[in-house]
């Protein structure tokens, strides 16, 4: 029987504190928070676990009440939680989030314990047998959580799915940091509203970029394509468009997917799901249009469900995949 594949997510593990929750100037030991647990690298992990992968949570947390908390939720998931790190000096992450026109908006405050991300052996021996790791800005906004992350993609075999989530978080990021990510990432996954921005930091010239807001397909495949001939490590490009889809863009091919009809409780943790369900399709060596439509459909029961990691019943579980096989 084959083993399954090994991945890892590198980066933030933190409480997102929802509009009526407890408060950003609580105690940070408030032993009842009243959010939900996330943060992309670990809402992509525990999705990559209940996808059937060995899936491992790179990241590091307080000494705390709210760090055992974090422990504890995992816990009964299917994500390792053994390589987690506890800070004695530092706090377990928070974000306070808030919605405007139905997006979500973060206020997230540091410093954190995962700002501190430290280079062991551990974490090093791990990147060397990962069929596939995660990474994305945040957790790169302190020089030693970022220089942890960039040498154990680094360190990750030439096989390795490199998946850079740019996920950008305002003023968490620069374009040093983008640039030096594409350089070490296979795959780059980006919301559309990312696109633009992602262009400009790395200071195209507005003749090699649309002029506009990037929003149709044509527009989105030719930004796109500029990135794909700017970092020769990049295999693939995924765009996420919200309730309207997504575009997958390769060298010589690409897919548009429309997106799938849902009724939308939290889109927290959507794209988290997206860019696992992709992962392991890609580890399963899986065409575009089924990378695109496991994404979507992971994607989009993640935002028909309240938090970021909500249950996920056997049923359930089984009917996604048996709906994505058959629109293979």
């Amino acid at each position: 029987m084959r083993q399954p594949h090994l991945i890892l997510g590198i980066g933030e593990l933190l409480w997102d504190l929802l509009p009526g929750d407890s408060k950003p100037n609580e105690p940070a030991d408030s032993a009842s928070p009243k959010g939900s647990l996330g943060g992309a690298p670990a809402n992509f992990s525990v999705m990559a676990g209940r996808l059937g992968n060995h899936s491992a949570i790179l990241s590091r947390i307080g000494r705390d009440p709210l760090g055992r908390l974090a422990v504890d939720q995992l816990d009964p998931m299917p994500v390792d939680t053994s390589s987690l790190q506890v800070d004695a000096a530092h706090d377990t992450g928070r974000v306070t989030v808030s919605f405007e026109r139905g997006e979500p908006r973060y206020e997230i405050h540091q410093p954190a314990a995962w700002d501190f991300l430290e280079l062991t052996d551990e974490w090093v021996q791990l990147a060397e047998r990962a069929g596939a790791i995660c990474f994305g800005t945040l957790a790169q906004r302190s020089p030693q959580s970022r220089q942890t992350i960039q040498t154990l993609a680094a360190e990750a075999p030439e096989s390795c799915i490199r998946v850079f989530d740019v996920n950008l978080r305002a003023p968490f990021y620069s374009s040093e940091v983008i640039e030096e990510s594409l350089e070490l990432a296979t795959v780059l996954k980006m919301n559309e509203d990312e696109v633009p921005l992602v262009l400009g930091l790395l200071s195209y010239s507005a003749d090699e970029q649309p002029s506009h807001r990037p929003t149709g397909a044509h527009d989105l495949r030719s930004s796109a394509e500029r990135l794909l001939s700017e970092f020769p490590s990049l295999d693939l490009v995924a765009i996420t468009r919200g309730g309207r889809g997504s575009l997958l863009v390769r060298r010589e091919e690409w897919n548009d997917h429309p997106g799938l009809p849902i009724q939308v409780a939290d889109p927290i943790g959507a794209g988290d799901a997206f860019t696992a369900a992709m992962t392991h399709y890609l580890l399963h060596g899986a065409d575009l249009a089924t990378l695109n439509e496991a994404g979507n459909r992971w994607g989009g029961w993640m935002a028909s469900q309240p938090g970021a990691m909500p249950d996920l019943p056997d049923s359930v579980r089984d009917s996604i995949t048996r709906e994505i096989e058959s629109a293979s």
